[in-house]
């Protein structure tokens, strides 16, 4: 029986950006994976003892508060290979960029994106270097690596000549709470949480990389353009780092009683946010996969996102996309959506149908499959 270990230290139930995209990547293809190899048995490695494996997983519950970074590292790389010996793995698949130097059995490793190589810029100069420098020998030294998106596997290719034969691509999934609801249930939500009649949402962690601060330049333009005293802005997610000019910008551009900042939102609450939403707009900079949009789309709101790395492929032509760096073209999609309803219905039902292609079902089969490719690798040192 092959024995698969997920080193998922990264798991967090908690309500910060530690939650956000990787979180749930990790937490739902933790619940998916059995169901793609129900013949063999996965060990997860967590700290967060709130995990509850699903049949066919057994899980390994560390002491070590490992959401202190350092204490993470040190975890990965000293505990992780012991374990995985001693569980007799026959395969450690590495969740988030790094896998132990020292290696009891084979591994695989995902790379959600290169960011800290595109935007060295937006990251903390010890976050740039440990992911740089771990992540590149990481990837020479597993078995098989496995990216969230063909734009992050081109990414691989070009800035570090990884060989495309060694990539396999799983795309992200989507759960199905992500889907359309009456009328009459959207508004009662609106009540409920005291949501605007009319606002454009925004859904990420506060961060350069997200472009942020161009969404709130492209709606203060739109409404100077327009005069419009009604429809607000939301910006919703948890602060992640270099978060300060964001404020410092909507109070700049008089947009205080504007721009509302509702913090983290519960997962359980994002399909109301979203439905809600008259439009999602998601003009970041670069993403290894770019689930906010997929989610919006999945409940029936249309979408303006960037043209740019893996964003085009999740979206196809079932959303407005812009040059992140251009904020008048932002703007301008701003203008066209809210301002045209036909389009806003055709893009809401073109998105429905793109979503349908994306489910954690789907990403546990190609995983899998990776998995089998890398079992059937017989090279020395790997």
């Amino acid at each position: 029986m092959v024995r698969v270990g997920l080193s998922a230290q990264l798991l967090s139930f908690s309500e910060t950006y530690r939650s956000a995209g990787i979180n749930r990547y990790i937490h739902q293809l933790l619940r998916a994976l059995p169901g793609a190899a129900p013949e063999w048995r996965f060990v997860a490695f967590v700290g967060d003892a709130r995990f509850a494996p699903p049949s066919g997983m057994s899980s390994r519950y560390t002491r070590w508060p490992t959401t202190n970074p350092w204490i993470r590292i040190a975890w990965e790389q000293s505990m992780q290979p012991w374990l995985a010996w001693r569980e007799r793995l026959d395969l450690l698949h590495a969740l988030a960029y790094v896998a132990p130097v020292v290696r009891a059995c084979p591994t695989v490793v995902t790379v959600h994106d290169l960011s800290f190589v595109r935007y060295p810029g937006a990251f903390r100069p010890f976050n740039r270097l440990y992911l740089q420098v771990m992540t590149r020998y990481s990837v020479f030294r597993a078995r098989r690596v496995i990216a969230d998106s063909f734009s992050t596997r081109r990414d691989l290719v070009q800035l570090w000549g990884v060989p495309a034969e060694r990539v396999s691509v799983a795309h992200v999934g989507i759960e199905p709470e992500y889907r359309p609801a009456p009328r009459e249930a959207v508004e009662a939500f609106r009540r409920r949480r005291g949501l605007p009649s009319r606002f454009v949402f925004y859904l990420g962690t506060l961060e350069p990389r997200k472009n942020v601060v161009a969404v709130i330049e492209a709606f203060a333009r739109w409404v100077q353009a327009t005069q419009d005293r009604e429809t607000q802005l939301v910006v919703a997610g948890a602060k992640g780092w270099y978060y300060d000019t964001i404020f410092a910008r909507v109070h700049a551009l008089d947009l205080a009683d504007r721009v509302w900042f509702p913090g983290y939102i519960p997962a359980a609450e994002l399909p109301g946010w979203y439905r809600a939403a008259e439009v999602f707009i998601y003009p970041s900079l670069y993403e290894g996969f770019g689930l906010p949009p997929l989610e919006a789309m999945a409940c029936g709101t249309p979408v303006i996102t960037s043209n740019t790395s893996s964003l085009p492929e999740v979206v196809g032509d079932a959303a407005l996309t812009v040059d992140p760096h251009d904020t008048e073209a932002i703007a301008e999609a701003l203008a066209r959506l809210l301002e045209d309803a036909e389009l806003r219905q055709q893009l809401s039902e073109a998105g429905l149908a793109r979503a349908r292609l994306f489910s954690w079902e789907k990403t546990a089969r190609e995983t899998v499959a990776a998995y089998r490719l890398a079992l059937e690798q017989d090279t020395p040192g790997q």
